[in-house]
């Protein structure tokens, strides 16, 4: 038992000597010869300025101010947003553009979703207008199906140049545009002999047996009074045409060309007219 004791304990050394050789080897053949590096002399640099922490501390306190703002608040951001740009747009493009977020927020985003004013396909957002119209001739043929006029504020949103488009059909006669005093809202009519404008017989009888005023001032009055605009300025009109009498000088009177001479060749088929040179020669 002892001689196999004392062999286990020889092979245990042999082990552990081969281990430690392959290990040396290992190191002797994984080491370079090193190189003496050479001295260069030090080159002092330029100072690396300390970044500022701060740089971006009032965009992020103005999205964090956005976020926090009340549902109603970021809702108009949104909607502000597709009116101008009449884009669609994805919640991710949303929040790079006006910093709301609405994949975050679920109440703003029911809230959109559920919009009059918004259209919502499942994927992107976009405004929607009450009127689908798209150049002036779908203007056009709009107006004309409101006989009895269409208010303004309803095309307004419809798209990006419809108020230049109204005034350019305005210009044309094509539509009227006419003012209400008591809600100072503009109304469009349309300007069309072919759509019929029904007008009853009561109404008829009673414009008839109106009687204005003889003065036009008066008539000026009565309309603001009812609420209407007057088409005339009489005041206006009389105050510039006192200005321009009294601007407006007389006329110096031409001096009456005498017979003379020359006259007397040029115009010998009229006798009569150098009665007054033979009257002078003769007294001469």
């Amino acid at each position: 038992m002892a001689l196999q004791e004392s062999l286990a304990k020889f092979k245990k050394q042999q082990e552990r000597c081969q281990t430690t050789l392959a290990s040396i080897a290992a190191k002797a053949g994984s080491s370079k010869p090193t190189v003496p590096q050479k001295f260069t002399p030090s080159v002092p640099t330029k100072p690396t300025p300390a970044v500022k922490f701060s740089n971006d501390t009032e965009r992020l306190q103005h999205i964090n101010s956005i976020r926090k703002a009340p549902v109603g608040a970021q809702i108009k951001r949104v909607i502000d947003l597709l009116l101008e740009t009449r884009q669609a747009f994805t919640p991710e493009q949303i929040n790079d553009a006006c910093y709301v977020d609405t994949k975050v927020n679920k109440a703003v985003f029911d809230s959109l979703r559920n919009n009059p004013k918004v259209s919502y396909d499942g994927k992107r957002f976009s405004y929607k207008s009450k009127h689908d119209l798209k150049d002036r001739s779908q203007l056009l043929v709009l107006v004309r199906k409101f006989p009895e006029g269409i208010a303004v504020i309803d095309l307004k949103d419809a798209y990006l140049s419809v108020m230049e488009d109204l005034q350019a059909l305005k210009a044309a006669g094509q539509v009227w545009l006419l003012s209400n005093f008591d809600s100072q809202e503009d109304i469009a009519y349309p300007n069309d002999p072919r759509v019929p404008i029904k007008v009853d017989d009561d109404l008829k009888q009673y414009f008839r047996e109106i009687k204005l005023p003889p003065d036009m001032l008066d008539i000026e009055k009565d309309l603001q009074r009812n609420g209407m605009k007057p088409a005339t300025n009489t005041v206006l009109r009389m105050a510039s045409a006192e200005n321009h009498v009294c601007g407006s000088k007389p006329k110096a009177k031409k001096k009456k060309q005498e017979i003379s001479r020359r006259t007397k060749l040029t115009n010998a088929h009229l006798p009569e007219l150098f009665q007054s040179l033979k009257d002078a020669d003769s007294s001469k």
